[in-house]
Protein backbone atom coordinates (compact mmCIF):
# COMPACT_ATOMS: atom_id res chain seq x y z
CA UNK A 1 0.00 0.00 0.00
CA UNK A 2 1.25 3.47 -0.87
CA UNK A 3 1.76 5.95 1.96
CA UNK A 4 -0.12 9.27 2.04
CA UNK A 5 3.15 11.13 1.54
CA UNK A 6 4.05 8.95 -1.43
CA UNK A 7 0.66 9.48 -3.01
CA UNK A 8 0.86 13.27 -2.50
CA UNK A 9 4.14 13.29 -4.41
CA UNK A 10 2.54 11.29 -7.24
CA UNK A 11 -0.41 13.68 -7.47
CA UNK A 12 1.94 16.66 -7.57
CA UNK A 13 3.77 15.10 -10.52
CA UNK A 14 0.46 14.33 -12.25
CA UNK A 15 -0.66 17.95 -11.86
CA UNK A 16 2.68 19.18 -13.21
CA UNK A 17 2.46 17.09 -16.38
CA UNK A 18 -1.27 17.75 -16.82
CA UNK A 19 -0.69 21.51 -16.51
CA UNK A 20 1.98 21.29 -19.18
CA UNK A 21 -0.36 19.50 -21.55
CA UNK A 22 -3.20 21.97 -20.93
CA UNK A 23 -0.86 24.91 -21.55
CA UNK A 24 0.53 23.36 -24.72
CA UNK A 25 4.06 23.11 -23.31
CA UNK A 26 4.17 19.33 -23.11
CA UNK A 27 4.28 17.11 -26.21
CA UNK A 28 1.07 15.25 -26.91
CA UNK A 29 1.07 12.26 -29.22
CA UNK A 30 4.77 11.59 -29.63
CA UNK A 31 4.58 8.46 -31.73
CA UNK A 32 7.25 5.93 -30.85
CA UNK A 33 10.05 8.41 -30.15
CA UNK A 34 10.80 8.06 -26.41
CA UNK A 35 12.84 11.25 -26.50
CA UNK A 36 9.73 13.35 -27.10
CA UNK A 37 7.38 11.38 -24.88
CA UNK A 38 5.80 12.80 -21.70
CA UNK A 39 6.03 9.87 -19.29
CA UNK A 40 3.93 9.41 -16.15
CA UNK A 41 5.44 6.04 -15.29
CA UNK A 42 7.09 7.62 -12.25
CA UNK A 43 3.64 8.43 -10.86
CA UNK A 44 3.30 4.82 -9.83
CA UNK A 45 7.05 4.34 -9.46
CA UNK A 46 6.76 1.53 -11.97
CA UNK A 47 9.20 0.81 -14.75
CA UNK A 48 7.64 -0.42 -17.98
CA UNK A 49 8.47 -4.04 -18.61
CA UNK A 50 9.46 -5.51 -21.95
CA UNK A 51 6.76 -5.74 -24.66
CA UNK A 52 4.63 -8.83 -24.56
CA UNK A 53 4.12 -11.09 -27.52
CA UNK A 54 0.44 -11.73 -27.97
CA UNK A 55 -0.60 -15.19 -29.01
CA UNK A 56 -2.72 -15.70 -32.08
CA UNK A 57 -6.41 -14.94 -31.84
CA UNK A 58 -8.54 -18.02 -31.14
CA UNK A 59 -10.54 -18.82 -34.23
CA UNK A 60 -13.60 -20.86 -34.86
CA UNK A 61 -12.96 -24.39 -36.05
CA UNK A 62 -16.42 -24.30 -37.58
CA UNK A 63 -18.29 -21.48 -39.26
CA UNK A 64 -21.59 -23.01 -38.21
CA UNK A 65 -23.49 -21.14 -35.51
CA UNK A 66 -27.15 -21.40 -34.54
CA UNK A 67 -29.49 -19.20 -36.58
CA UNK A 68 -29.98 -15.80 -34.96
CA UNK A 69 -33.45 -15.59 -33.35
CA UNK A 70 -35.86 -12.71 -34.01
CA UNK A 71 -35.39 -11.16 -30.58
CA UNK A 72 -31.75 -10.35 -31.45
CA UNK A 73 -32.50 -8.43 -34.64
CA UNK A 74 -31.99 -4.67 -34.21
CA UNK A 75 -32.10 -1.72 -36.55
CA UNK A 76 -28.73 -0.25 -37.54
CA UNK A 77 -28.02 3.16 -35.91
CA UNK A 78 -28.85 6.15 -38.07
CA UNK A 79 -30.14 9.69 -37.92
CA UNK A 80 -28.68 13.18 -37.80
CA UNK A 81 -27.61 13.00 -34.14
CA UNK A 82 -25.80 9.72 -34.65
CA UNK A 83 -23.83 10.97 -37.66
CA UNK A 84 -23.07 14.29 -35.96
CA UNK A 85 -21.61 12.56 -32.90
CA UNK A 86 -19.65 10.17 -35.08
CA UNK A 87 -18.09 13.11 -36.95
CA UNK A 88 -17.20 14.69 -33.60
CA UNK A 89 -15.37 11.54 -32.51
CA UNK A 90 -13.31 11.41 -35.68
CA UNK A 91 -12.48 15.13 -35.50
CA UNK A 92 -10.92 14.60 -32.08
CA UNK A 93 -9.12 11.38 -33.07
CA UNK A 94 -11.15 9.46 -30.50
CA UNK A 95 -12.55 5.95 -30.51
CA UNK A 96 -15.71 4.64 -28.85
CA UNK A 97 -16.14 1.02 -27.92
CA UNK A 98 -19.77 1.55 -28.95
CA UNK A 99 -18.55 1.65 -32.56
CA UNK A 100 -15.55 -0.70 -32.28
CA UNK A 101 -17.72 -3.48 -30.80
CA UNK A 102 -20.78 -2.75 -32.98
CA UNK A 103 -22.93 -2.36 -29.87
CA UNK A 104 -26.65 -2.95 -30.58
CA UNK A 105 -27.60 -0.21 -28.06
CA UNK A 106 -25.42 2.53 -29.56
CA UNK A 107 -28.20 4.81 -30.81
CA UNK A 108 -30.24 4.44 -27.60
CA UNK A 109 -27.31 5.22 -25.32
CA UNK A 110 -26.06 8.19 -27.35
CA UNK A 111 -29.56 9.68 -27.41
CA UNK A 112 -29.69 9.49 -23.59
CA UNK A 113 -26.36 11.27 -23.20
CA UNK A 114 -24.21 8.20 -22.54
CA UNK A 115 -21.12 7.09 -24.47
CA UNK A 116 -18.20 4.74 -23.94
CA UNK A 117 -14.74 6.00 -24.94
CA UNK A 118 -11.93 3.62 -25.86
CA UNK A 119 -8.66 5.16 -24.71
CA UNK A 120 -4.97 4.29 -25.17
CA UNK A 121 -5.32 3.44 -28.83
CA UNK A 122 -7.17 0.89 -30.93
CA UNK A 123 -4.60 -1.91 -30.69
CA UNK A 124 -4.63 -4.43 -27.81
CA UNK A 125 -1.78 -6.54 -26.48
CA UNK A 126 -4.17 -9.44 -25.82
CA UNK A 127 -6.09 -11.60 -28.26
CA UNK A 128 -9.48 -12.52 -26.85
CA UNK A 129 -11.53 -14.76 -29.11
CA UNK A 130 -14.73 -12.70 -28.79
CA UNK A 131 -13.30 -9.22 -29.31
CA UNK A 132 -13.25 -7.22 -32.54
CA UNK A 133 -10.43 -4.88 -31.43
CA UNK A 134 -7.21 -5.63 -33.31
CA UNK A 135 -4.22 -7.27 -31.61
CA UNK A 136 -0.62 -6.11 -31.86
CA UNK A 137 1.98 -3.79 -30.37
CA UNK A 138 0.30 -0.46 -29.57
CA UNK A 139 1.74 2.97 -30.31
CA UNK A 140 3.12 5.08 -27.48
CA UNK A 141 0.58 6.51 -25.05
CA UNK A 142 -0.91 9.88 -25.96
CA UNK A 143 -0.92 12.02 -22.81
CA UNK A 144 -3.16 14.66 -24.42
CA UNK A 145 -5.95 12.15 -24.97
CA UNK A 146 -7.67 12.96 -21.63
CA UNK A 147 -8.05 16.57 -22.78
CA UNK A 148 -9.73 15.50 -26.01
CA UNK A 149 -12.06 13.09 -24.23
CA UNK A 150 -13.11 15.81 -21.78
CA UNK A 151 -13.73 18.24 -24.64
CA UNK A 152 -15.91 15.65 -26.40
CA UNK A 153 -17.89 15.04 -23.20
CA UNK A 154 -18.71 18.76 -23.06
CA UNK A 155 -19.56 19.04 -26.77
CA UNK A 156 -21.78 15.95 -26.63
CA UNK A 157 -23.34 17.21 -23.37
CA UNK A 158 -22.94 13.74 -21.87
CA UNK A 159 -24.62 12.96 -18.56
CA UNK A 160 -22.72 9.72 -18.04
CA UNK A 161 -19.47 8.54 -19.58
CA UNK A 162 -17.80 5.15 -19.58
CA UNK A 163 -14.03 5.09 -20.03
CA UNK A 164 -12.52 1.81 -21.19
CA UNK A 165 -9.29 0.80 -22.86
CA UNK A 166 -7.33 -1.81 -24.67
CA UNK A 167 -4.86 -3.85 -22.63
CA UNK A 168 -1.41 -2.26 -22.44
CA UNK A 169 0.64 -5.16 -21.10
CA UNK A 170 3.87 -3.61 -22.36
CA UNK A 171 3.62 -1.31 -19.31
CA UNK A 172 3.62 -2.49 -15.71
CA UNK A 173 1.08 0.21 -14.82
CA UNK A 174 -1.11 -0.89 -17.74
CA UNK A 175 -1.71 2.75 -18.64
CA UNK A 176 -3.57 3.43 -15.37
CA UNK A 177 -2.35 7.07 -15.23
CA UNK A 178 -4.26 7.82 -18.45
CA UNK A 179 -7.46 6.62 -16.77
CA UNK A 180 -6.73 8.85 -13.76
CA UNK A 181 -6.03 11.92 -15.89
CA UNK A 182 -9.18 11.34 -17.95
CA UNK A 183 -11.37 11.17 -14.84
CA UNK A 184 -9.76 14.33 -13.50
CA UNK A 185 -10.15 16.30 -16.73
CA UNK A 186 -13.84 15.36 -17.12
CA UNK A 187 -14.55 16.36 -13.51
CA UNK A 188 -12.95 19.76 -14.11
CA UNK A 189 -15.04 20.65 -17.15
CA UNK A 190 -18.29 18.76 -16.40
CA UNK A 191 -18.51 17.95 -12.68
CA UNK A 192 -22.13 16.76 -12.87
CA UNK A 193 -21.27 13.99 -15.35
CA UNK A 194 -21.04 10.58 -13.71
CA UNK A 195 -18.01 8.48 -14.65
CA UNK A 196 -17.64 4.72 -14.95
CA UNK A 197 -14.31 3.12 -15.74
CA UNK A 198 -14.26 -0.28 -17.43
CA UNK A 199 -10.68 -1.31 -16.78
CA UNK A 200 -8.31 -4.15 -17.69
CA UNK A 201 -7.21 -6.51 -14.92
CA UNK A 202 -3.66 -5.02 -14.83
CA UNK A 203 -2.61 -8.63 -14.10
CA UNK A 204 -3.88 -8.12 -10.56
CA UNK A 205 -1.46 -5.20 -9.95
CA UNK A 206 -2.88 -3.32 -6.95
CA UNK A 207 -0.54 -0.34 -7.39
CA UNK A 208 -1.91 0.30 -10.88
CA UNK A 209 -5.49 -0.02 -9.64
CA UNK A 210 -4.81 2.41 -6.80
CA UNK A 211 -3.89 5.16 -9.27
CA UNK A 212 -7.46 4.95 -10.61
CA UNK A 213 -9.26 4.44 -7.31
CA UNK A 214 -7.72 7.61 -5.85
CA UNK A 215 -9.76 9.55 -8.44
CA UNK A 216 -13.00 8.00 -7.07
CA UNK A 217 -14.83 6.91 -10.23
CA UNK A 218 -18.58 6.58 -9.70
CA UNK A 219 -18.42 2.95 -10.88
CA UNK A 220 -15.39 0.65 -11.12
CA UNK A 221 -16.10 -2.03 -13.73
CA UNK A 222 -14.05 -5.02 -14.78
CA UNK A 223 -15.79 -7.71 -16.81
CA UNK A 224 -15.23 -11.34 -15.88
CA UNK A 225 -16.65 -12.19 -19.35
CA UNK A 226 -17.00 -15.96 -18.95
CA UNK A 227 -16.78 -18.93 -16.59
CA UNK A 228 -13.41 -20.26 -15.32
CA UNK A 229 -13.47 -23.39 -17.49
CA UNK A 230 -13.64 -21.32 -20.69
CA UNK A 231 -11.03 -18.68 -19.84
CA UNK A 232 -8.21 -20.33 -21.79
CA UNK A 233 -10.37 -20.58 -24.92
CA UNK A 234 -12.16 -17.24 -24.64
CA UNK A 235 -9.42 -14.96 -23.26
CA UNK A 236 -6.16 -16.91 -23.20
CA UNK A 237 -3.94 -14.20 -21.67
CA UNK A 238 -6.41 -13.51 -18.83
CA UNK A 239 -6.96 -15.36 -15.57
CA UNK A 240 -10.15 -15.72 -13.53
CA UNK A 241 -8.17 -15.02 -10.38
CA UNK A 242 -6.90 -11.70 -11.80
CA UNK A 243 -10.48 -10.62 -12.51
CA UNK A 244 -11.69 -11.41 -8.99
CA UNK A 245 -8.59 -9.83 -7.43
CA UNK A 246 -9.17 -6.60 -9.36
CA UNK A 247 -12.78 -6.32 -8.18
CA UNK A 248 -11.89 -7.28 -4.62
CA UNK A 249 -8.98 -4.83 -4.41
CA UNK A 250 -11.24 -1.99 -5.59
CA UNK A 251 -13.34 -2.44 -2.42
CA UNK A 252 -10.20 -2.83 -0.36
CA UNK A 253 -8.81 0.49 -1.60
CA UNK A 254 -12.17 2.30 -1.44
CA UNK A 255 -14.73 0.48 0.75
CA UNK A 256 -17.68 2.52 -0.51
CA UNK A 257 -16.76 2.04 -4.19
CA UNK A 258 -19.45 0.72 -6.52
CA UNK A 259 -18.08 -2.34 -8.32
CA UNK A 260 -19.49 -3.92 -11.43
CA UNK A 261 -18.83 -6.82 -13.78
CA UNK A 262 -20.37 -8.57 -16.76
CA UNK A 263 -20.71 -12.07 -18.20
CA UNK A 264 -21.33 -13.08 -21.82
CA UNK A 265 -23.57 -16.08 -22.39
CA UNK A 266 -23.51 -18.38 -25.40
CA UNK A 267 -19.89 -19.54 -25.47
CA UNK A 268 -20.50 -23.03 -24.09
CA UNK A 269 -21.03 -22.31 -20.39
CA UNK A 270 -23.62 -24.18 -18.32
CA UNK A 271 -26.20 -22.66 -16.01
CA UNK A 272 -24.47 -24.15 -12.96
CA UNK A 273 -21.18 -22.56 -14.03
CA UNK A 274 -22.82 -19.15 -14.45
CA UNK A 275 -24.44 -19.42 -11.01
CA UNK A 276 -21.05 -20.39 -9.57
CA UNK A 277 -19.46 -17.22 -10.97
CA UNK A 278 -22.34 -15.15 -9.60
CA UNK A 279 -21.76 -16.63 -6.14
CA UNK A 280 -18.03 -15.87 -6.38
CA UNK A 281 -18.85 -12.26 -7.27
CA UNK A 282 -21.18 -11.83 -4.33
CA UNK A 283 -18.52 -13.22 -1.98
CA UNK A 284 -16.34 -10.23 -2.90
CA UNK A 285 -19.29 -7.82 -2.65
CA UNK A 286 -19.68 -6.88 -6.32
CA UNK A 287 -22.64 -4.49 -6.60
CA UNK A 288 -23.72 -4.55 -10.27
CA UNK A 289 -23.96 -7.49 -12.67
CA UNK A 290 -24.70 -7.43 -16.40
CA UNK A 291 -25.53 -10.54 -18.43
CA UNK A 292 -25.90 -10.50 -22.21
CA UNK A 293 -25.80 -12.75 -25.25
CA UNK A 294 -22.46 -13.22 -27.02
CA UNK A 295 -22.67 -12.27 -30.70
CA UNK A 296 -19.92 -13.39 -33.06
CA UNK A 297 -18.27 -10.32 -34.66
CA UNK A 298 -17.04 -12.33 -37.66
CA UNK A 299 -16.37 -15.88 -38.80
CA UNK A 300 -12.81 -15.50 -37.49
CA UNK A 301 -14.07 -15.16 -33.93
CA UNK A 302 -15.33 -17.79 -31.52
CA UNK A 303 -18.58 -19.39 -32.69
CA UNK A 304 -21.84 -19.05 -30.79
CA UNK A 305 -22.59 -22.23 -28.89
CA UNK A 306 -26.23 -21.36 -28.34
CA UNK A 307 -28.65 -18.48 -27.88
CA UNK A 308 -29.99 -18.13 -24.37
CA UNK A 309 -33.74 -17.53 -24.26
CA UNK A 310 -35.18 -14.23 -22.93
CA UNK A 311 -36.85 -16.15 -20.11
CA UNK A 312 -33.49 -17.58 -19.04
CA UNK A 313 -32.10 -14.06 -18.81
CA UNK A 314 -35.13 -13.00 -16.79
CA UNK A 315 -34.61 -15.94 -14.43
CA UNK A 316 -30.93 -15.00 -13.96
CA UNK A 317 -31.93 -11.41 -13.17
CA UNK A 318 -34.29 -12.64 -10.44
CA UNK A 319 -31.63 -14.99 -9.02
CA UNK A 320 -29.09 -12.15 -9.06
CA UNK A 321 -31.28 -9.97 -6.87
CA UNK A 322 -31.95 -12.90 -4.55
CA UNK A 323 -28.17 -13.36 -4.20
CA UNK A 324 -27.80 -9.74 -3.09
CA UNK A 325 -26.62 -7.81 -6.16
CA UNK A 326 -27.80 -4.19 -5.93
CA UNK A 327 -28.44 -3.96 -9.67
CA UNK A 328 -28.78 -6.64 -12.35
CA UNK A 329 -29.21 -6.01 -16.08
CA UNK A 330 -29.90 -9.31 -17.82
CA UNK A 331 -31.14 -9.70 -21.39
CA UNK A 332 -30.04 -10.80 -24.86
CA UNK A 333 -28.99 -7.30 -25.97
CA UNK A 334 -27.58 -6.13 -22.63
CA UNK A 335 -24.03 -4.83 -22.84
CA UNK A 336 -21.74 -3.56 -20.11
CA UNK A 337 -22.80 0.10 -20.29
CA UNK A 338 -26.54 -0.55 -20.80
CA UNK A 339 -28.53 1.83 -18.52
CA UNK A 340 -25.26 2.63 -16.78
CA UNK A 341 -26.27 6.24 -16.10
CA UNK A 342 -29.14 5.06 -13.90
CA UNK A 343 -26.83 2.72 -12.01
CA UNK A 344 -24.36 5.51 -11.26
CA UNK A 345 -27.00 7.96 -10.04
CA UNK A 346 -28.73 5.40 -7.87
CA UNK A 347 -25.63 3.85 -6.30
CA UNK A 348 -22.74 6.34 -6.42
CA UNK A 349 -22.24 7.90 -3.00
CA UNK A 350 -20.29 10.80 -4.51
CA UNK A 351 -23.06 11.69 -6.97
CA UNK A 352 -25.85 11.40 -4.38
CA UNK A 353 -24.01 13.65 -1.94
CA UNK A 354 -23.55 16.31 -4.62
CA UNK A 355 -27.09 15.97 -6.01
CA UNK A 356 -29.43 15.10 -3.09
CA UNK A 357 -32.54 16.60 -4.72
CA UNK A 358 -32.04 14.64 -7.94
CA UNK A 359 -31.39 11.31 -6.23
CA UNK A 360 -34.74 9.61 -6.78
CA UNK A 361 -35.97 11.58 -9.78
CA UNK A 362 -32.97 10.79 -11.99
CA UNK A 363 -32.95 7.14 -10.96
CA UNK A 364 -36.56 6.58 -12.00
CA UNK A 365 -35.58 3.47 -13.94
CA UNK A 366 -33.93 1.88 -10.92
CA UNK A 367 -34.98 -1.64 -9.94
CA UNK A 368 -38.15 -1.46 -7.79
CA UNK A 369 -36.58 -3.02 -4.69
CA UNK A 370 -33.69 -0.54 -4.78
CA UNK A 371 -35.95 2.46 -5.34
CA UNK A 372 -38.14 1.45 -2.39
CA UNK A 373 -35.11 1.10 -0.12
CA UNK A 374 -33.86 4.56 -1.12
CA UNK A 375 -37.27 6.14 -0.50
CA UNK A 376 -37.30 4.57 2.96
CA UNK A 377 -33.84 6.03 3.64
CA UNK A 378 -35.09 9.52 2.82
CA UNK A 379 -38.36 9.21 4.76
Amino acid sequence: MVSKQGWSARIARMDFVESGIAAGTAPAAAGNNPGTMVSLADIAEITPNSPVSASSTPTSTSSLSPRRPDWLKVRAPSGETYHELKRLMRSKTLHTICEEANCPNLAECWSRGTATFLIMGDTCTRSCGFCDVKTGMPAALDWAEPLRVAAAVVQMNLQHVVITSVNRDERKDGGAPIFALTIRRIRKVKPDCTIEVLIPDFKGNEAALEIIMREQPDILNHNVETVPRLFRKVQPQDHYEWALTTLQNAKKLQPDAVTKTGIMLGLGETLDEVLGVMRDLREIDVDILTLGQYLQPSKKHLPIDRYWEPKEFADLRKIGYEMGFKWVESGPLVRSSFRAEFQARALSKRWRQNNPAKDIATAASAPPHLLLAKLNEQA
